[in-house]
């Protein structure tokens, strides 16, 4: 059966972008990507596809999919279906859920929010508060990751897609990983999964 026309539009250093493209390299699926800057997210034609103008957005066929997280679990389900990438267990469903959240919570307004004041624009969050947030949610990580190799359990997961290259790229905001032994553990086993794609650091 022919594949779908697979669209992936967003910007390269872009950590939410990045997920998606990750993710599409682990399940091995093919993809155009459409770099769609500030200028770009402003069409008309862009906001066609996500009203919002934010990236990234991934056309899958004739879908248009916004919202990082929530591509991820489209791809899982439609892609990998009764794979470990988004299991079918509720209690291992609900960690994966846990970090998704996460991921759009205190990692954003932490680690992301400080990588992007420092590399390209004001975010409004204050940088003591993106500090505080990243010691915070680093350490639960390495406790976390301290009682299994995975944030969700034994096997790698979406959730650790979604939350590597923000976490990965923490320095970058100025945010030291030395005191994390067991997450830069973490960060090498994501590294070495089959079809890993570094996100670029320029």
């Amino acid at each position: 059966m022919d594949q779908p026309r697979r669209i992936l539009h967003g910007t390269r250093l872009s950590g939410h972008t990045h997920r998606v493209m990750l993710f599409l390299h682990l399940l091995g699926l093919p993809y155009e990507f459409a770099d769609s800057p500030a200028a770009v997210r402003d069409t008309p034609a862009f906001r066609r596809l996500n009203p919002l103008g934010q990236i990234p957005v991934l056309e899958d066929g004739e879908l248009a999919l916004v919202d990082s997280n929530a591509i991820l679990v489209y791809l899982a389900r439609r892609y990998a279906a009764g794979s470990n990438w988004l299991p079918e267990d509720p209690l291992q469903a609900a960690r994966v859920q846990r970090w998704l959240s996460m991921a759009a919570g205190e990692i954003a307004y932490g680690p992301a929010s400080a990588r992007i004041n420092a590399r390209f624009y004001d975010t409004g969050v204050p940088p003591a508060l993106s500090q505080r947030l990243a010691a915070r949610v680093l350490g639960a990580m390495d406790g976390e990751l301290a009682a299994h190799p995975w944030l969700a359990g034994l096997e790698p997961s979406i959730a650790d897609v979604a939350c590597h290259a923000y976490i990965a790229h923490a320095p970058e905001g100025g945010i030291a990983l030395a005191p994390y032994p067991q997450v830069r553990a973490w960060i090498a086993r994501v590294q070495a999964l089959p079809g890993f794609v570094p996100m670029p650091d320029a």
